[in-house]
């Protein structure tokens, strides 16, 4: 089956493989645009030592797998805690920009903030903070022909409700945009439509995953998240970006040991499958589903 074209798979849904397995899996399920992990310790589908050889590698791989690739979903550390080596964290930035321009994808995603709710000095100045690093990477993506987005609401991260990516967003550019994940507003026990409202064309990407209030790790259709409310009131705000099926690998199985199985493997082709069935008609009926529609 093909999936709508703006409907795509993370390849944190496919962790547990290599790039090239992944790329293959995520291909031979249908769909036409991936967002590429690129988490260290978490989805190592890029290398943390991003040299040019690297660089090359990755990018050859994409080719080789026909697919878009619509993000680059990275990490360079907690960015409301200042870098013991600036410079480091600086050209770690550049070289996942240069990744992210040599692949053809739309822009690089940074996340909000360290793994913690509690600021590291004081809120104010750690969203302030954070800021200032996603306002510089900005400004090299600008130079290198490609973009810096945030995933501004993350249930386990500084910003991980509504009313912090609000701060965050006061002291961002408009050009770094947000990336929406549903099943963190939900977690985070905040309004679908009213952050869909406030954020208005913000909004440049959305990753879906199922959750409950309080946990962000369900499968689709298991949760609380409501796909069609979600979807209409993106359809009405006059979103035109894409969705892309985020469902890591290693949050459905309590043995770590298992998912490098063939069978784990298969389980997991058949589980975002199923996803991708749920959610793909609700994108048609609101409108989403392909590029250039409008339903306003």
């Amino acid at each position: 089956m093909t999936f709508p074209e703006r409907l795509g798979c993370s390849t944190i849904s496919f962790q547990h493989l290599t790039l090239p397995d992944a790329l293959h899996d995520v291909a031979a399920l249908g769909f036409q645009e991936i967002d590429l992990g690129a988490l260290p310790g978490v989805c190592d589908h890029v290398p943390f030592e991003l040299d040019d050889r690297a660089i090359d590698a990755v990018a050859a791989s994409i080719a080789d797998a026909g697919i878009r690739v619509r993000s680059v979903n990275g990490d360079v550390g907690d960015l409301n805690v200042p870098a013991a080596d600036p410079a480091v964290r600086r050209q770690h930035v550049e070289r996942l920009l240069r990744l992210t321009a040599a692949i053809g994808a739309e822009a690089l995603v940074l996340p909000c903030g360290a793994l913690d709710h509690e600021p590291a000095a004081t809120l104010d100045l750690d969203v302030s903070r954070v800021a200032h690093e996603l306002a510089v990477a900005g400004t090299l993506a600008e130079q290198l022909g490609t973009q810096v987005w945030v995933e501004s609401i993350h249930f386990l991260r500084l910003c991980w409700n509504a009313e912090r990516a609000a701060m965050l967003h006061d002291r961002t550019p408009e050009s770094v945009r947000a990336v929406l994940d549903v099943a963190h507003v939900v977690a985070a026990g905040d309004d679908m439509g009213a952050v869909v409202d406030a954020w208005g064309d913000r909004t440049a990407h959305v990753h879906l995953r199922d959750a409950v209030r309080g946990d962000f790790a369900k499968p689709i259709g298991g949760g609380d998240v409501d796909f069609e409310a979600a979807f209409a009131a993106l359809a009405a705000s006059g979103y035109e970006g894409g969705f892309t099926l985020e469902l890591p690998a290693r949050a459905y199985t309590d043995d770590a040991t298992s998912t490098s199985t063939p069978e784990f493997r298969a389980e997991r082709l058949v589980a975002i499958d199923a996803a991708a069935r749920h959610v793909a008609p609700m994108l048609e009926a609101a409108g989403l589903a392909h590029r250039g529609v409008q339903t306003h």
